[in-house]
């Protein structure tokens, strides 16, 4: 992965590690933050934050699920059903998933395709977007081909994902503050999708800090993993999150330009407002954490292969592999407890949630919502 961001390098990451493991610390914010209890809740809220993702460049998809020209996916995003598709020219393009006729989604799921045929009346589109054919054009007089094609929305890739903003073009300023994650030669390989009953936002602040590592996940992650020890910076409105597994040690007395991290750590990109990039030891996932009410989120996954220290890839079975043992230590047990804090918060027991130094990035998340919204 490169880029241009001022981040700690792999060296700098890994003194910072052991520094934390011999002094029993860990990176802290500076600032404990309330968060009203409401905004789990409240509809003018949810109707606000839906606005935000519908105004901002929002990480879609990983490029690699676009892989040929005419590869697309079809979905919901901030409630607009959109499709995003690689052309014949190789560019990706986004447009509202609606036949400009009667509204029918001309496209579901994902797959490979030469045109879009809506379904209801058969009005043919090509992958630009372009109306191409109205079957018994001569019954809608006045209604024009070139006039009628599909509503394009920003699309544009950026170091292996695909960005969409859904109220215009997306320049390059817009991403000066995200790095590139993946290069052409890293395969897409398998997705996963969830709803659960919980704010979207609970179940993304999960990702966020390891002040729970050994009390959520004592009998899955934690016999792996470090409890409470990570390396936590902020980026715009981002934000990464170092989490070690106990094997880091196996480099301590390891020559410094000898040391790897690869197998060591898992980093969590949190790209605001709605998306984690986590960097695994065998493959990245891209998790879109998509709001469906202000207690239900759609949760998206989508998994790629991660190149080696070398530069070959991972079998895709190790991959594979890989993202059991996410699952299994500890995404099933995140997503358990932010549905019990989402139906504890009915309550009235708590008039806000509170965030302390050792969450330093759902700080810095917040605080960024608030700005934007």
């Amino acid at each position: 992965m490169s880029s241009n961001i001022a981040l700690l390098n792999e060296p700098q990451i890994v003194e910072r590690i052991f520094d934390h493991i011999d002094n029993k610390t860990t990176d802290l914010g500076n600032t404990v933050w309330k968060e009203p209890v409401a905004s789990y809740f409240s509809k003018e809220r949810f109707d606000a934050e839906i606005a935000l993702l519908r105004r901002m460049p929002v990480p879609f998809c990983p490029s690699a699920m676009l892989s040929e020209n005419g590869s697309y996916i079809a979905r919901r995003a901030a409630g607009t059903p959109l499709l995003v598709v690689r052309g014949d020219d190789g560019q990706v393009r986004a447009f509202v998933n609606a036949c400009r006729h009667r509204g029918m989604p001309v496209a579901k799921d994902s797959g490979c395709a030469r045109s879009f045929v809506c379904p209801y009346h058969s009005w043919t589109y090509g992958l630009d977007g372009q109306l191409r054919h109205i079957p018994g054009q001569s019954g809608f007089p006045g209604v024009e081909l070139d006039e009628n094609g599909l509503v394009e929305v920003g699309a544009v890739e950026k170091g292996g994902l695909v960005y969409v903003n859904q109220s215009g073009p997306i320049d390059s300023s817009m991403l000066e503050q995200v790095p590139d994650f993946f290069d052409p030669q890293q395969p897409f390989f398998s997705q996963s999708e969830y709803t659960d009953e919980a704010n979207w936002k609970l179940i993304n602040e999960t990702t966020m800090e390891g002040y729970h590592i050994k009390s959520l996940h004592k009998q899955s992650f934690y016999p792996y993993g470090l409890d409470n020890t990570n390396v936590v910076e902020t980026f715009g409105p981002n934000s990464r999150v170092i989490f070690p597994f106990k094997r880091i040690e196996k480099i301590r007395d390891l020559d410094p330009g000898e040391r790897s991290l690869d197998g060591m750590v898992t980093m969590v990109y949190s790209l605001f407002p709605n998306v984690a990039v986590s960097v695994l030891s065998k493959h990245t996932t891209m998790t879109v954490f998509e709001p469906l009410s202000p207690t239900s989120v759609q949760i998206l996954i989508y998994r790629v292969i991660n190149k080696t220290s070398d530069g070959a890839l991972y079998d895709v079975e190790e991959a594979k592999k890989d993202a059991d043992f996410v699952r299994a230590a500890g995404f099933d047990e995140d997503r358990e407890a932010a549905c019990d804090i989402q139906a504890g918060l009915a309550s009235n027991a708590n008039q806000h949630l509170t965030f302390g130094q050792f969450e330093k990035a759902i700080v810095h998340f917040h605080q960024t919502l608030a700005e934007h919204l």
